[in-house]
């Protein structure tokens, strides 16, 4: 699957904001992550399933934007294409990705956050370990006001041991 049609789903993207990604949005994504990754050392990578190489989405760790209140220094986030959802796929990905945060990178905690009526989202990060921060939600300035996306809440793990 095409990593533009995973971000042309509307059932996948329903709790993205903007919803829909068009080809041209996604090779500009695609692109930005390479930059990140030969930059910073660290973004977005493919997740591919091991039986067959087939592309079922993406899953990595990058900065928060401005918009996440705090000073945290990395979160992760996943995307899957919808038929790959409920198979345990975002949850080894996530894995992976904090592998790479312990030992690789050094750091000590790592964030989630995604909008509040992103149950499935939420149960992924509670799933991999992560606690929500209570009295940490807050409006995502990139979604308009009185948008249903724009309400967000914050998630935390440590660094074990």
């Amino acid at each position: 699957m095409p990593f533009a049609a995973i971000n042309a789903d509307p059932e996948t993207r329903q709790y993205y904001y903007p919803s829909l990604l068009t080809s041209a949005e996604t090779d500009a994504l695609i692109d930005e992550a390479r930059k990140e990754l030969i930059s910073e050392g660290i973004g977005f990578l493919a997740v591919e399933r091991k039986s067959d190489g087939a592309l079922i989405g993406g899953a990595g760790l990058s900065r928060p934007g401005p918009e996440v209140p705090g000073n945290f220094p990395l979160e992760i986030g996943w995307i899957l294409g919808r038929s790959y959802w409920r198979q345990g796929y975002a949850t080894e990905a996530s894995y992976r990705c904090f592998d790479f945060a312990w030992d690789e990178l050094q750091i000590d905690q790592l964030i989630g956050y995604t909008s509040s009526i992103n149950l499935p989202s939420r149960r992924v990060m509670e799933k991999i370990g992560m606690v929500q921060v209570i009295g940490a939600d807050f409006d995502d300035t990139t979604v308009p006001p009185g948008h249903v996306l724009r309400p967000h809440v914050l998630y935390r793990i440590a660094r074990p041991g």
